[in-house]
């Protein structure tokens, strides 16, 4: 069954759930000026990395990456150079994605509410949308853009509000430093987090590639407004001392027909939710890997152990220091897994069509 209409539905929610919190800070810290260049960058890359993975994924229709792996002849090699990062790196993004998440909500319009309950809370819903399986998560996704995307759309167009055209200048920087910047490296985290689930669902429905390449087009411009909409307002000095800039820039919104005061915070719901889904997709191909691994434990119990796991590392995190260490210990593993795993699906499909069998 054809679903591209929902792959690109979900591509665009979990896309959007991770840019407009932590990247725009990610950005604006990694240079002084001309944003443009460090965003086109990671958006190149982006596009890059999914046209591979695309690529390579044509060679093996409706199989998955997991079986794409094992089948070939040195599957068990495969398994663990490529299938096991990915796991500790889908596990790295829950972790990461819960600690942080729940301190923004905590920072923003939970202050009283224990971090931990926020966590809790947070994982218990992915853990139950984990159970349910893709095609749960697929058309919650479904439901959540009808109901959302509206709303991000109206907060997105009046958050021009108060900007200042003149802070866009300089539109060019010679001084690429940026590049190895941690800041600039952390900002991946977003650039590369979603667009893994498209080598995990195609035995379970099709799609088409070039509908992939539409969510991309609709992706694109919100790694352009998450920073540039603050940079506009602020201006590159302010904005550099704000945790969620674009966040910042929505509490200055004033709609005086409005009824509510504050749009920001159903802004700030609204993409809670895309990151539930988001951690839910993520939670369920950890699973569906580590199945692999332990063919005996059912699935629903590796999603509660992992949960509970999860928790429990999070319980001991405390402090925000302590986020941006984790975002940074896992920038290796981060590249590791958007570099190789692209490139090594390629090279086993092209070596199967030239060996007449799926293998290397």
């Amino acid at each position: 069954m054809d679903k591209s209409w929902q792959v690109v539905c979900i591509y665009l929610l979990t896309h959007m759930g991770l840019i407009f919190f932590l990247y725009p800070a990610n950005i604006i810290s990694s240079t002084d000026e001309a944003h443009w260049i460090p965003i086109f960058t990671g958006v190149l890359f982006h596009i890059l990395v999914v046209c591979l993975y695309l690529k390579g994924l044509s060679f093996f229709p409706g199989k998955d990456i997991i079986q794409i792996y094992t089948k070939a002849k040195a599957g068990t090699l495969l398994k663990i150079f490529f299938l096991l990062p990915i796991f500790a790196y889908f596990i790295m993004a829950i972790i990461i994605s819960i600690r942080a998440y729940s301190e923004i909500i905590t920072i923003v319009f939970l202050s009283n509410t224990p971090l931990w309950a926020i966590m809790l809370l947070l994982l218990v819903i992915t853990c139950y949308m984990a159970i349910k399986g893709v095609e749960t998560i697929f058309r919650t996704g479904i439901v959540i853009a009808y109901l959302f995307l509206p709303l991000i759309i109206f907060v997105m167009v009046f958050s021009f509000q108060n900007v200042d055209w003149n802070y866009i200048y300089p539109v060019w920087n010679s001084d690429f430093s940026f590049i190895k910047k941690q800041d600039f490296l952390n900002s991946f985290f977003a650039i590369g987090g979603g667009y893994l689930f498209l080598g995990f669902v195609q035995p379970y429905f099709s799609y088409q590639k070039k509908k992939v390449f539409l969510a991309i087009a609709l992706v694109v411009p919100s790694f352009f407004l998450s920073v540039y909409v603050p940079i506009l307002t602020y201006g590159q000095a302010t904005s550099s001392t704000f945790f969620f800039p674009f966040v910042m820039t929505l509490d200055a919104i004033n709609i005086t027909w409005l009824m509510f005061d504050r749009v920001t915070i159903f802004f700030l719901l609204s993409l809670i939710t895309f990151i539930m889904l988001f951690l839910s997709l993520v939670m369920w191909k950890a699973v569906r890997i580590a199945h692999t691994f332990i063919p005996v434990a059912r699935p629903s119990f590796l999603v509660i152990f992992f949960t509970c796991s999860i928790f429990i590392t999070c319980l001991f995190i405390p402090n925000w220091s302590d986020v941006e260490m984790l975002f940074s210990w896992n920038t290796f593993l981060r590249f590791y897994v958007l570099i190789t795993v692209p490139i090594s699906l390629l090279c086993i499909g092209l070596l199967s069509k030239k060996g007449g069998e799926h293998g290397v």
